[in-house]
């Protein structure tokens, strides 16, 4: 049987996705569920898995090619199984390779009035002899690289194996700054600052801001704001971490997602997605968590949340995270999502109001936990207080129903017990 490969759709404003890197070679053994690329899109760097298995048998779109969502990329069949067709192109898109633009026919992320002579390195050996294989960039690199013009192809990385990061990107585009002056005109050499400018919008910030306005448009918005005393909580989380090994450590957040899967389970209206006027009830928790990266947020989804332990739920969350920076993130967690948090309580932040993420809707913001005076049994003490809202699609819920769910985190964070029960 032969299973075409085709280029996903990771959201609904996704329209293409470049072929990064091929971890099968044509010819090999691959099983259903197996790793076999990784893809770049807008957000993020995902890997594909095999939903058939056989053998690889051919590759239609290379490292580099850039290809619609619904394009064939790659040919998974039985040795037997004619792929003829398949040979010829005839059932392949047409791959646009996503070259690198030259410094001469791009600005940079700066325009500014008057006009600049740009630099390019001359090609490098080791750079052209890494390009004659497997360009080896960071998803942010390659972005930078393309919002400011920059060849990927002749630049020399300085990360692990050659690999081209954002420090050779910045190097790069410093050092093609600081010389156009002296081919440029003389206001040229002002301030960045005092000559103004427009500043480029990366891939991520314009799929950022598509997905944000097109939730504040649809999504009638209602808000609800509870102050948590995280005293009990703070407390059981020193002593659970005093005993378990550093993999398993439990932060704070870990501990709001499990409270949050588990009010979920119980408010299951909190736990839909929309898509137009048709609302699906999701019968799996898969918390989202916000990532800040270099250029933007990811909220991947730590999946199935509502049936782990804190400690699997703790595990997990690193691993996540390590693998969102890393450019390493699979599919499903991309796209699963059923609900979101968003925390900006390392930054000192006291109230996040989030907006929903599409086709969620609900998303809860956390803010910091600080130490104020609080009533407590007719006495003025000081306790842990962390305050947190709650933004939720009116199509599905009222502030009644938001009130007792909001309600249900607090119970569980405030009686931290209950999340190992």
């Amino acid at each position: 049987m032969i299973s075409e490969v085709v280029m996903p759709q990771m959201g609904a404003d996704m329209t293409e996705g470049t072929i990064v890197r091929w971890r099968k070679q044509e010819g090999e053994p691959v099983e259903r569920g197996e790793i076999i690329a990784e893809i770049e899109t807008d957000k993020a760097n995902v890997e594909i898995e095999a939903f058939e298995g056989g053998v690889f048998r051919k590759i239609l779109a290379h490292e580099g090619a850039v290809i619609p969502v619904g394009g064939i990329i790659a040919v998974i069949a039985a040795p037997g199984d004619d792929i003829s067709t398949y040979e010829a192109g005839a059932s392949a898109p047409v791959a646009r390779p996503a070259a690198p633009r030259a410094a001469t026919s791009s600005p940079p992320s700066i325009s500014v009035a008057a006009p600049t002579a740009a630099v390019v390195a001359a090609p490098d050996p080791d750079a052209a002899a890494a390009a004659n294989g497997r360009l080896r960039v960071s998803p942010v690199a390659r972005r930078l690289a393309d919002e400011r013009g920059i060849d990927l192809r002749q630049l020399r990385g300085s990360g692990p194996d050659g690999r081209i990061v954002k420090r050779d990107i910045e190097r790069t585009a410093t050092t093609r700054t600081a010389a156009a002056p002296t081919a440029a005109a003389p206001d040229a050499v002002a301030p960045a600052a005092e000559r103004g400018g427009t500043l480029a919008m990366s891939k991520m910030r314009q799929a950022i801001a598509r997905r944000m306005a097109t939730s504040k448009r649809e999504a009638p918005h209602y808000y609800l704001l509870v102050d948590v005393d995280m005293t009990a909580a703070l407390a059981f989380r020193a002593q659970a971490n005093a005993t378990l090994p550093d993999d398993a450590r439990v932060s704070i957040n870990d501990m709001i997602v499990r409270a949050c899967a588990l009010a979920l389970r119980a408010h299951p209206a909190f736990n839909v997605t929309a898509d137009s006027e048709t609302f699906t009830q999701q019968t799996r928790q898969n918390v989202c968590i916000a990532i800040a990266l270099d250029d933007g947020l990811i909220a991947p989804a730590v999946l199935d949340a509502g049936a782990k332990t804190l400690a699997q739920i703790a595990r997990e969350t690193k691993d996540l995270v390590a693998r969102a920076k890393g450019g390493a993130l699979r599919a499903e967690e991309i796209t699963a999502g059923t609900f979101s948090i968003t925390n900006l309580g390392a930054y000192g932040i006291e109230t996040l109001i989030g907006i929903i993420q599409p086709p969620q809707t609900a998303i809860l913001g956390v803010g910091s936990v600080t130490a104020q005076p609080a009533a407590r049994d007719g006495q003025i003490v000081v306790r842990d207080l962390m305050k947190v809202a709650l933004s939720a699609d009116h199509r599905v819920t009222d502030g009644a129903l938001g009130a007792q769910f909001l309600a249900e985190i607090k119970r569980l964070l405030e009686a931290p017990l209950l999340l190992v029960l």
